[in-house]
């Protein structure tokens, strides 16, 4: 058998393909940690069997956490499967009609939609740095050299034309570029996760805002309420003194009571005034261009059962875990790109153009120029700069570590501490609910003592003043419940749709 010959120019690209070929193989290493989802010891409930609430299970064997106050009472479902839009559960189309315009006008929102598509682009920008780059090159020019460069060769002036194409690969065979992209492609995976933190933050600003107003108006009302009492009782006491049966100290009592029942609405009115411009600042509206729809706690309903994720869920739907696992992850892949750049770089550049000293000869067989070069950058001294980055590249994978189970632990914190706050929640309202009833109650009784003429008007005033704080409290009480169902609902982790 006669051996295989190659012409000069297929010898010469030889070791070219041997090294093309050898980056092919050696391409497929990486160094560096390889990264794993933390594992975390999650505990099947959120709070000790002490602190719970009698338990039963359902069809669906799920863990039910019910608290005992009567009409008021929530149950939270432990495992149940979420809305795909939380706040439906309120069953109120005037809040379905804002959510859907925050979630079209929102800027804080369409901020974090753009941040998003920028980590998605660099992650597009970095996955073509696993390619060879090819340029297409192009110069023409005129040159001269000088005498004692050539020596007595001597070379007239010359005009030069040239095209060609350029090809340039760094190979990857420490894998520095595919974990870059790694790191990169996290990076995207947090801004996501932030986007979705964002929509959750958003949703829930905008539940409480219509809360407060549906709560705020409430009060406002019962304030009104009082100054029609107020007026009344001083109507009724002017007509006694008329008649003889009461002193002018009633009536000045009469008067004060009604003056400072009337320092209370201009608090509320600010306060209302306020939630209506937050709320539409929130719908990405301009307060004075957008009329606010009236809303009453009445036209939002208080969920009765709450779906509540089991802990272990929650690690992989609650968006402020995600976020900081996706870090965790980039500062994993860090640690390879500072592992990888302590290695030598080698690249590897073609070219292969047409060159000549006229236009017209340009693209003549004879004019081919082409070249094929390897390179290699070894890092001999840097003053230690290589290994201490890689160092702190090691130190920021230990801090995200800390931080992820700090945010995990912070998550299971905040749903417990909102599972025992919608308990005592549900008690507050049921005892607000009696305190008001009875003191309507006596109230009442004290207006028919005093018009029998068997107590006097203090009474009366004391008792007014008992029930209007009753009211009042029950309002509040009643806008904390809605308010501890809106944080739970978005502490589980929406979801949104």
């Amino acid at each position: 058998m006669m051996p295989l010959s190659l012409d000069p120019g297929r010898r010469r690209a030889a070791p070219a393909v041997a090294a093309l070929t050898a980056a092919a193989v050696l391409g497929a290493c990486t160094v560096g940690p390889n990264f794993h989802r933390p594992v975390v010891q999650a505990t099947p409930v959120y709070r000790p069997a002490g602190e719970s609430s009698p338990v039963d299970t359902n069809a669906a064997a799920a863990e039910r956490h019910a608290p005992a106050a009567g009409t008021y009472a929530q149950q939270f479902v432990l495992g149940a499967p979420a809305a795909p839009e939380w706040w439906t559960l309120f069953q109120s189309p005037q809040l379905d009609e804002l959510m859907r315009r925050a979630m079209a006008d929102n800027p804080d929102l369409a901020a974090a939609k753009a941040t998003l598509a920028q980590a998605q682009e660099m992650v597009a920008a970095q996955s073509g740095q696993l390619y060879p780059q090819v340029s297409l090159l192009a110069s023409t020019g005129r040159q001269k050299y000088g005498a004692q460069f050539l020596g007595t060769f001597a070379v007239a002036p010359f005009t030069y034309e040239a095209v060609g194409a350029s090809v340039h690969y760094m190979l990857d065979y420490a894998g520095a570029n595919a974990r870059s992209l790694e790191e990169k492609k996290a990076l995207a995976q947090y801004q996501r996760s932030e986007l979705q933190a964002a929509e959750l933050t958003l949703t829930g600003d905008v539940a409480s805002e219509a809360i407060i107003i549906a709560s705020i108006r409430g009060q406002i009302r019962a304030a009104a309420e009082l100054l029609s009492e107020d007026r009344d009782n001083l109507s009724l006491v002017r007509t006694a003194f008329a008649n003889g049966s009461v002193s002018r100290l009633d009536v000045l009592t009469a008067q004060s009571q009604l003056a400072s029942d009337q320092a209370l609405l201009p608090p509320l009115n600010q306060q209302l005034a306020m939630a209506r411009h937050a709320l539409a600042v929130l719908l990405g509206q301009p307060p004075a261009d957008w009329a606010q729809p009236d809303l009453e706690l009445t036209d939002i309903r208080l969920p009765r059962e709450l779906p509540v994720s089991v802990p272990s869920r929650l690690l992989r739907r609650r968006p402020d875990i995600l976020a900081a696992e996706a870090q965790l992850h980039a500062a994993t892949a860090a640690v390879g790109v500072a592992t990888a750049n302590l290695y030598p770089q080698i690249a590897l550049t073609a070219t292969l153009g047409q060159q000549s000293l006229t236009p017209a000869k340009l693209f003549d067989a004879s004019s081919a120029a082409w070249s094929l070069i390897a390179g290699l950058t070894q890092p001999l001294f840097d003053g230690g700069t290589l290994r201490a980055q890689r160092r702190a590249s090691l130190d920021a994978l230990h801090a995200s570590a800390a931080r992820y189970r700090e945010v995990v632990l912070d998550s299971f914190g905040q749903v417990a501490d909102l599972l025992d706050a919608l308990d005592h929640d549900a008690q507050l309202v049921a005892a607000q609910a009696n305190a008001r009833d009875t003191s309507q109650a006596s109230l009442e009784l004290a207006r028919q003592s005093y018009q029998a003429g068997n107590s006097g008007l203090l009474q009366v005033l004391d008792d007014q003043r008992l029930r209007q704080r009753a009211e009042l409290g029950f309002l509040e009480a009643q806008a904390r419940q809605y308010l501890d169902t809106i944080q739970l609902l978005l502490a589980v982790g929406g979801p949104l749709g």
